[in-house]
């Protein structure tokens, strides 16, 4: 006798199963929507971005967002007084979230047009000199703006911890992103035959060149510049990659991850510790922040697409009502090397 497949009835499923569907299937009815959703795979934008990007009337953007939102097709986050809006990880492993993975999945497989590619990079590059410009007028006060969050010993540990005991390919090189006065430099110096420091700002450089040259630590580079600057040069070259406090200071936050899957050697781990989100709006121009930290599965979602796997994880929670996560994620042995 051959079976015969039940069928799945709107009795079986839930009328309100049906009902979500087709509020999600009117949501993706939109080319425009569709646009949003795939830009909003690696981005966090405002109102007022997304409305430059794609050269719409602002109330029109809202509109489609209220739509995207409203099937939870993606999320907010307040910070001040903008809201930012990013696209939402699907339920979990149940039939809609099957059907938002594979529309996802098809988005994902079409290309940014060149016009909106070009707008996207000017907004990642306003964001960019904002930071820079920051660094530029405060470069000297550096950690006095730092430490108004989090002294730097209170997570150095806590990553100096994570780092003696995870399984490394060797101690032969690390990188540290965003040095910024190199306090950091003489505990990598010691575990590691040469050290990689790599910052934007040629003036937090030279501060962290100071620090190094007072402790004569003979075996760190420094490098102008950011990790996509790194692909060519130091493709699988990296045993562990560092950033401390410096992704809320990134106008792209996902692409460290991205990036780190192809510095990193197989088996390589990148190592970070950043602020949890949070509502504390003053860090922006006290601190330079651009991002009011990360929440966790923000994070865990990068390092997945980007093909690392999650590792240790600590949380230290500040007694100024921020906390810090210390994450690692890592490159597994075999997998697909991101390239820009």
């Amino acid at each position: 006798m051959t079976a015969t497949a039940t069928p799945i009835s709107p009795q079986t499923i839930g009328e309100q199963d049906f009902q979500t569907l087709a509020a999600l299937n009117k949501a993706a009815g939109d080319p425009l929507r569709l646009e949003i959703l795939r830009l909003l795979r690696t981005e966090s934008m405002g109102v007022l971005e997304l409305t430059a990007v794609f050269d719409s009337k602002q109330s029109g953007m809202s509109h489609h967002l209220k739509v995207l939102a409203r099937t939870g097709l993606v999320t907010t986050r307040r910070e001040g007084n903008s809201i930012f809006y990013r696209r939402a990880l699907p339920p979990a492993e149940d039939s809609l979230g099957d059907y938002i993975r594979a529309l996802f999945q098809a988005i994902d497989a079409m290309p940014l047009s060149q016009t909106v590619q070009a707008r996207l990079d000017d907004i990642r590059a306003q964001r960019g000199e904002q930071s820079r410009a920051f660094f530029a007028r405060h470069f000297h006060e550096f950690r006095r703006h730092q430490e108004m969050i989090a002294e730097h010993e209170l997570y150095a540990r806590s990553v100096l911890d994570m780092l003696g005991s995870i399984q490394l390919p060797a101690h032969d090189t690390a990188l540290e992103l965003g040095p910024g006065e190199g306090c950091f430099l003489p505990a990598l110096s010691k575990q590691f035959r040469r050290v990689l420091a790599v910052d934007n700002s040629a003036d937090m450089l030279d501060q962290a060149r100071t620090t190094a040259t007072r402790a004569s630590l003979g075996n760190v580079e420094f490098i102008l510049g950011e990790t996509s600057d790194l692909l060519t040069a130091y493709p699988n070259a990296v045993d562990c990659l560092i950033a401390n406090m410096v992704l809320h200071h990134i106008p792209q936050p996902d692409t460290i991850f991205r990036h780190a899957t192809a510095i990193l050697k197989p088996g390589g781990s990148l190592i970070i510790s950043e602020l949890s989100a949070h509502d504390q709006h003053w860090v922006r121009e006290s601190c330079g922040d651009l991002w009011l930290g990360f929440r966790e599965e923000e994070l865990t979602e990068w390092a997945q697409m980007a093909g690392l796997t999650t590792g240790e994880s600590q949380y230290l929670g500040l007694r100024n009502g921020f906390q810090i996560q210390v994450r690692c994620f890592r490159r597994p042995q075999t997998n697909t090397v991101f390239n820009e």
